[in-house]
């Protein structure tokens, strides 16, 4: 399909960011991604599974493309803050001071590269204290900030950090 991301690793390349997760979570444990509790590992395998199913594609520069350039904005907004309505009900009540729990999980790492689209679409995030306070949080960690959307190699110069 010619998607990114894709990541080559032990003699195999991998398409979709949750089998890559998953991937690196079976063959490479530590940190640990998806919580041992199986009702704690549902969650956060839904709001993984919510965001990159359910907000993701629809605001893909794949679908955008197939629009008009004026319907753009407006399409990624609307399908941005919906898809942030239902995560930030789910979100109260399932976060710690991540999005489950206290511990950096799989859907953490869904949730920073889709604020960071959010923002780069002028999504008002005022109406999702939960997604902002826990984007904020990730934010402050080194790994969150080195693999920022804003900070990859092929990012365009105007999205650049």
């Amino acid at each position: 399909m010619k998607q990114v991301p894709a990541l080559k690793i032990d003699g195999i390349t991998i398409g979709q960011s949750l089998a890559i997760i998953e991937y690196l979570e079976e063959t490479r444990p530590t940190p640990r991604l998806l919580p041992q509790d199986p009702k704690k590992r549902c969650l956060v395998r839904m709001i993984s599974d919510l965001i990159a199913s359910g907000i993701q594609p629809l605001q893909n520069l794949s679908v955008l493309q197939q629009m008009e350039q004026e319907n753009r904005l407006t399409w990624a907004q609307k399908v941005i803050s919906s898809g942030f309505n239902a995560l930030e009900q789910v979100l109260q009540n399932t976060a710690g001071k991540y999005c489950v729990g206290d511990e950096v999980s799989m859907a953490d790492l869904c949730l920073v590269p889709q604020v960071a689209n959010a923002e780069r679409y002028k999504v008002d995030l005022t109406p999702y204290p939960t997604i902002r306070r826990i984007n904020k949080s990730l934010l402050a960690l080194e790994a969150f900030q080195v693999s920022h959307p804003c900070r990859q190699p092929d990012t365009p110069p105007e999205l650049r950090a």
